[in-house]
């Protein structure tokens, strides 16, 4: 059995109601939702959240919550590898044999069913513990600086000033779409990045972060561009 596990709280504080917000005409989380539903690989798509009104428009669009999380996994420090961890061990009190769980983040438009089955299609194959949708930094982090305090420029790695961007090493970034994994690595402890983990690429243009208001209004823009029609 396969589950695919969204995680949505409610107390969203830079966009209000940000995992129900209409985007394109829809609740944001009704994307995740229904791409999960469509590409045919899971047995449940099941919304872990805190709040009723999330929960009613999870089920509105196919997806079951079977539970309302605690509120002391719900605020801002909670991160989400323990949450899914949460929804894991309830659904294996439940007697479910459960094969592999995919966190899915309940505000990625842009994500594909393509990708969803290209995930598991992975971590079967790779018997890695993670796979993960990931893409490549547009421009090469090797040459980024900060601003000092002194409104001065400061390079991260000033050995690179006179480095051609071609002679540096590509650096990638998790596209914060979907997290596939076996149940056991969502009971487990967190683990940083490692050897037993890989990647799903995305290309640039179909990933955006969504933490403010310009950030959805840019992921709009995206999806009216190239997904409207998918």
């Amino acid at each position: 059995m396969n589950i695919a596990i969204i995680p949505a709280r409610g107390g969203s504080k830079r966009i209000h109601k940000k995992n129900i917000k209409l985007f394109c005409g829809k609740p944001i989380i009704s994307y995740s939702i229904e791409k999960a539903i469509l590409c045919g690989v899971f047995d449940k798509v099941i919304v872990s959240t805190d709040d009723d009104e999330i929960a009613e428009t999870a089920q509105k669009f196919g997806a079951e919550v079977p539970f309302i999380r605690s509120k002391d996994l719900s605020d801002d420090f909670t991160n989400t590898h323990i949450v899914i961890g949460n929804a894991v061990n309830f659904l294996l009190n439940q007697n479910l044999k459960i094969d592999y769980v995919c966190c899915i983040y309940p505000t990625a438009p842009l994500i594909l069913e393509s990708d969803l089955i290209k995930g598991l299609e992975q971590i079967k194959k790779t018997n890695k513990d993670l796979i993960f949708s990931a893409t490549n930094f547009s421009y090469p982090i090797f040459r980024s600086f900060k601003i000092n305090k002194n409104n001065g420029l400061e390079m991260f790695f000033p050995e690179n000033y006179y480095a051609r961007s071609q002679d540096l090493p590509q650096a990638f970034h998790d596209a914060g779409q979907f997290y596939w994994g076996k149940p056991d690595y969502w009971l487990d402890s967190q683990k940083k990045y490692n050897d037993n983990n890989s990647v799903v690429l995305l290309p640039n243009w179909r990933v955006q972060d969504i933490d403010d208001l310009d950030d959805w209004k840019r992921a709009e823009d995206l999806y009216k561009l190239h997904f409207k029609n998918i």
